[in-house]
């Protein structure tokens, strides 16, 4: 079982971007080697201050997505560890050649970071919507590949990757999102969390579509619905085990996700499954391109809010009970 928050907060107290900043600034402090690159976005994730504050370890490139990746690659061939950010459409779809030849191809160690993921973008609309960048990103081979679902995730993973030689792809929000864990939580790259347990019926769940998935299973409980909800943070390279250990014990999956149907965690998961524990499976995911609007409205006019994963798990467990 994870360090789950014994109540979990719905409002939090900071923004990711708050925390991507405050954590930049702490490796800045505590390594030799890490060093900020930005797209002219140093106002969006809060990292302006640095261009004065280390005019030596943060580097404004611009407008130019492809020379920001570029630059990095650079930087890791001499030793450097850069955290590199732009909006995720632009850090995947825009930039997608240069981090797969010059970082991915080449084996180095540039950590990718695509804020403003799925519908997260709110009001920048369809055209800076990345509901694809997922599934690009797993298909490099060497790239681990992160969803992040809160605040104490996020600043734990950014010293995890630091730490560790690799490319790396962040995805995130960039307003402040609930509180999934303790401050004293222990996570791990890699290793799924086992948020709560359940028996009939498991939620994998990534990003933000953990808290959908947290919420949905409460109105499960209320149906005498035992769910085990699971946050697989990181989905290249995927946590097989805990997989295949849900599709024996509970016999049936949903997954969600900020993201495309095709290619993401629910692909990942299916992929698992057929090869291992075939098991029913339903998946909670974008099947349309971007759109304008809140968190809120968006999240329930592509079906990504809790109802919806409700919905998916009543339908699966009718499958479930059909093939007993």
């Amino acid at each position: 079982m994870s360090q789950l928050l014994k109540t979990p907060l719905a409002v939090p107290d900071k923004g990711l971007r708050a925390v991507y900043a405050a954590t930049l600034e702490e490796l800045f402090h505590t390594t030799d080697n890490v060093i900020g690159l930005e797209a002219d976005l140093a106002r969006s994730i809060d990292t302006h201050p640095f261009l004065t504050k280390y005019p030596d370890r943060h580097i404004q490139c611009g407008l130019a997505e492809q020379n920001l990746v570029g630059v990095a690659a650079g930087l890791s061939s001499e030793g450097y560890v850069p955290f590199v950010h732009s909006f995720a459409a632009f850090s995947s779809r825009r930039a997608f050649d240069q981090f797969m030849m010059s970082c991915a191809f080449a084996d180095l160690n540039v950590k990718l970071v695509g804020s403003d993921a799925g519908i997260t973008t709110q009001v920048n609309g369809g055209s800076h919507t990345a509901n694809e960048d997922i599934a690009m990103m797993r298909a490099l081979p060497n790239v681990t590949v992160l969803d992040i679902c809160d605040a104490v995730q996020l600043k734990q993973f950014m010293k995890q990757a630091a730490a560790t030689y690799g490319n790396f792809y962040f995805r995130l929000a960039r307003f402040a999102v609930p509180r999934i864990y303790a401050d004293d939580a222990v996570l791990t790259i890699g290793k799924a969390e086992v948020l709560t347990e359940g028996m009939d019926v498991t939620v994998i769940a990534c990003g933000i579509e953990v808290w959908q998935a947290l919420l949905a299973a409460e109105k499960l409980a209320a149906e005498n619905i035992s769910v085990r909800v699971i946050d697989m943070h990181t989905i290249q390279p995927l946590d097989d085990e805990t997989v295949i250990q849900a599709a024996r014990e509970t016999g049936a999956i949903v997954t969600a996700e900020n993201h495309n149907i095709h290619g993401g965690l629910g692909s990942a998961v299916a992929e698992c499954l057929v090869e291992n524990w075939p098991v029913p499976l339903e998946r909670v995911a974008n099947t349309q391109f971007g759109d304008v609007g809140s968190v809120a409205y968006l999240s329930k006019h592509f079906h990504l809010d809790a109802d919806s994963i409700v919905e998916k798990v009543r339908k699966v467990l009718t499958r479930k009970t059909a093939r007993a």
